[in-house]
């Protein structure tokens, strides 16, 4: 199985709610390029599960746009910026038998997720940017270990879309 850790793109200045702040428009723009750059790389997701925090939100339908996905965007209050990552994998449990998952999401918690799948611990050195993608491979992913395959930037993103 695959699970693709995507960051939210840039969203406006935090507000009094933090769960509705949106998109800017080049926040849409840029990752709608972004996913255009996953696209060429032959990314395919049977299941987009997203946080249900608005910029998250918007994230994940332009995915469904770009990658012109017929199925509905999940969503899961463990996909929080300070949700639990242990939580979140028992509620994948039951997608083990997809090939291939999005996961789209805020920081610190994807890196938490990262570490807990990788290292099995919440603690790595990495940055995952606003639209960065970390891409991981498991084979049993009830056992809640994953190798990380590639953790790309925005820009290279956009770069691959371009050429």
């Amino acid at each position: 199985m695959n699970l693709y850790l995507i960051r939210h793109a840039i969203a406006v200045d935090e507000g009094e709610d933090d769960s509705q702040r949106p998109l800017t428009d080049k926040g849409k723009k840029k990752m709608r390029t972004i996913a255009k750059g996953l696209r060429e790389l032959g990314v395919e997701f049977d299941l987009i599960l997203s946080s249900p925090y608005v910029r998250a939100r918007e994230t994940a339908e332009i995915l469904v746009d770009v990658f012109k996905m017929k199925k509905e965007v999940k969503f899961s209050e463990n996909l929080v910026p300070a949700g639990n990552p242990n939580l979140l994998m028992s509620e994948l449990d039951v997608a083990a038998n997809l090939d291939s998952i999005a996961i789209v999401g805020h920081e610190p918690f994807l890196t938490s997720l990262i570490g807990l799948l990788v290292s099995d611990h919440a603690s790595v050195d990495i940055t995952l940017k606003k639209g960065g993608v970390c891409s991981l491979s498991t084979d049993d992913l009830r056992a809640h270990k994953a190798s990380m395959d590639w953790l790309l930037t925005p820009g290279i993103l956009v770069g691959i879309s371009e050429k």
